[in-house]
């Protein structure tokens, strides 16, 4: 069990938090502030327990100079200051006197948000290389650490490994609940029914490995079965192919024959548009220049009685491509159904979540989790350095 924020007494501690505040920005503004909100009980937690608060983040990538004016924190700063209903303070810089002095002269109860943490990247990748230096500078301007960035918990950096390695560390809230709601996968009440879609099987081939000799039934839509249709032998068409994992396709049917279940009908189309006039044909019955995007009323119906009787049910990737209003059926006729059933549904991280907000369907699951590489990571049963790097409960 690791640490967590009240295993400390924070009261005129300065308390170093690493947020996910990786949120989607246009013009300027944010177009989803969920990564933000998810991130507020625990600096609230810390502001009603006496701590002087400093946050941390990355937002997006950062190549060259132009990428630091698109990806400035300063929105996520505005933002915060809104939820937080206070003025946070934000330092424009990620090292230096002017953050030193603003830490230095911070009264109990104040947040202040150090600028994007990818710009140290910029030389030498010192941020995503973890550079020893920066870690134990960045240690330096606090007391605590707190990791709550379930998001990059995959990845060895500088303002999460680094930063743990030199001061008392725990978790906070978000990465406590990851951690308890995806705890459930690893011994799962039976049956249990796990869900795949999206494009590529091979980001997803560990994660089947270690699926596939836990599920009772593994339901594979999306681009990721046409790839599997295609090792049984059936025609395609144009649809999304991942040559390279074919062979591990045709291996793990034959491995796992009762276990694998894929679309038996599909909606297909012959140009990759949202208004591109559109069929359901069977999937035996594809023809050479048609590409699927949708899964068809007859899979729905297969895919639905296999989930009614589930008791734990793991769905990773969008079982169309939701970004077209055409071809949203599938997916959204599978939330529904996983939303009524008598069942701890765990969606897991990226598309499928974007998906089941946007469908109104992310709050009538379990658990949404929040990371994407880091929950696949998790099922893939690897250790996540940026919580290793937590202390232990004594």
């Amino acid at each position: 069990m690791k640490k967590t924020i009240r295993d400390f007494d924070l009261n005129e501690k300065k308390v170093l938090i690493r947020c996910d505040f990786n949120v989607p920005i246009k013009d300027g503004k944010i177009v989803d502030n969920n990564r933000i909100v998810t991130s507020i009980p625990t600096i609230k937690y810390a502001i009603d327990n006496g701590a002087k608060v400093i946050l941390f983040s990355h937002l997006g990538r950062v190549k060259t100079e132009e990428d630091k004016v698109k990806n400035t924190l300063a929105p996520v700063a505005s933002e915060l200051t809104k939820l937080l209903d206070k003025e946070v303070i934000f330092i424009k810089d990620t090292r230096g006197k002017e953050l030193e002095d603003a830490i230095n002269n911070m009264k109990v109860g104040d947040v202040l948000l150090v600028e994007n943490t990818r710009f140290e990247d910029l030389d030498g990748k010192k941020e995503s290389g973890n550079n020893e230096e920066l870690g134990k500078y960045w240690a330096s301007l606090g007391d605590i650490f707190i990791n709550d960035a379930f998001g990059t918990a995959h990845r060895s950096h500088a303002s999460n490994v680094g930063i743990a390695s030199h001061l008392p560390s725990g978790i906070g809230f978000l990465i406590e609940k990851e951690l308890k709601e995806l705890s459930v996968l690893d011994n799962p009440e039976h049956p249990f029914v796990v869900i795949l879609g999206g494009s590529k099987v091979e980001d997803k081939i560990n994660v089947i490995k270690n699926l596939v000799t836990k599920a009772d039934k593994i339901l594979i839509g999306g681009g990721m079965s046409y790839t599997f249709l295609k090792a049984k032998g059936i025609n395609i068409g144009t649809s999304i192919l991942d040559e390279a994992s074919i062979d591990f396709a045709k291996n793990i049917m034959n491995e796992y024959p009762d276990k694998i279940v894929l679309p038996v009908d599909i909606k297909v189309t012959t140009e990759f548009l949202n208004d591109a006039p559109a069929h359901v044909t069977k999937i035996d019955n594809i023809a050479d220049n048609e590409m699927g995007l949708d899964l068809g009323d007859e899979t729905i119906h297969e895919f639905s009685k296999i989930l009614d009787s589930a008791k734990v049910v793991f769905w990773n990737g969008p079982l169309g491509v939701y970004e077209f209003s055409n071809f949203t059926y599938g997916t959204k006729k599978i939330l529904e159904k996983v939303a009524n059933i008598n069942a701890k549904v765990i969606l897991g991280g990226g598309d499928i979540v974007a998906a089941s907000k946007e469908l109104g369907y992310k709050d009538k699951v379990t658990h949404a989790s929040t990371g994407g590489g880091a929950t696949l990571e998790y099922i893939e049963g690897k250790e996540l350095p940026g919580i290793a790097a937590i202390d232990d409960k004594e």
